[in-house]
C-alpha cells in the first residue's frame, strides 16, 4: 500500500529537526540555504549528511564548488532561516547585511559569528535520493563554536527553541 505524500509530510512534522544556514562561495556571489535535513556521520572521521532540493540551485552550487559552511542556527536567528527558506532570495551577503560573519578558513563561505558552530566542509560525495540528494561532507575545520546556547528548531512546520517552545515569527 503506497504511503501518501500529504500524510508522509505529516509524520515528519512531528520530528524536531536542527536548522542549519549552508553557505557556499562560488566565482560570482555568495549562496545561501536553510536546511533541516543534517545528520552527524561519523566523528573519526568527521562527516556530516545534507539533504538538498535535487533541482535547487544550492545543490547546484554545492556540487560544482564542492565546499561550503554549515552554520549551526541559535535559537535567537529565525529570522536568518526565515530570511534564506523563501524562494527568489537575493545574495547571501545581502542578507546578512547587519549579521557578523567571517570567511571559513577552507570553503571561503560564511561563517556567521553568532551560531552556535560552522563546520566548513569539502564535498565527500553525493547520492541521489528521489526528489533530493543526500551531500555527504568532510568536516575540514570549526571556525565558530559557541560555548553554549539554544538551537533554533523546526517543529511542526514552526520554528522553536530549544524545548520545542514556538518562536515569535519573525
Amino acid at each position: 500500500m503506497p504511503v501518501d505524500p500529504a500524510e508522509y509530510s505529516a509524520a515528519l512534522r512531528q520530528y524536531a529537526a536542527g536548522v542549519v544556514l549552508l553557505t557556499v562561495r562560488d566565482d560570482i556571489d555568495d549562496v545561501g540555504t536553510t536546511v533541516t535535513s543534517v545528520m552527524s556521520v561519523s566523528a573519526d572521521p568527521p562527516l556530516v549528511a545534507i539533504g538538498l532540493a535535487a533541482d535547487g540551485y544550492p545543490a547546484e552550487v554545492l556540487q560544482s564548488v564542492g565546499s561550503g559552511v554549515l552554520n549551526v542556527l541559535a535559537a535567537d536567528q529565525a529570522i536568518l532561516a526565515s530570511r534564506f527558506s523563501s524562494a527568489g532570495r537575493p545574495s547571501a551577503r545581502h542578507l546578512l547585511e547587519s549579521v557578523p560573519w567571517q570567511r571559513a578558513p577552507v570553503s571561503d563561505a560564511i561563517a556567521l559569528d553568532g551560531a552556535l558552530a560552522a563546520l566548513d566542509c569539502r564535498v565527500a560525495s553525493v547520492v541521489e535520493a528521489g526528489s533530493h540528494v543526500l551531500v555527504l561532507l568532510s568536516v575540514e575545520a570549526l571556525p565558530v563554536l559557541a560555548a553554549e546556547g539554544d538551537p533554533l528548531l523546526r517543529l511542526r512546520g514552526r520554528w522553536t527553541d530549544g524545548a520545542g517552545h514556538p518562536l515569535r515569527r519573525p
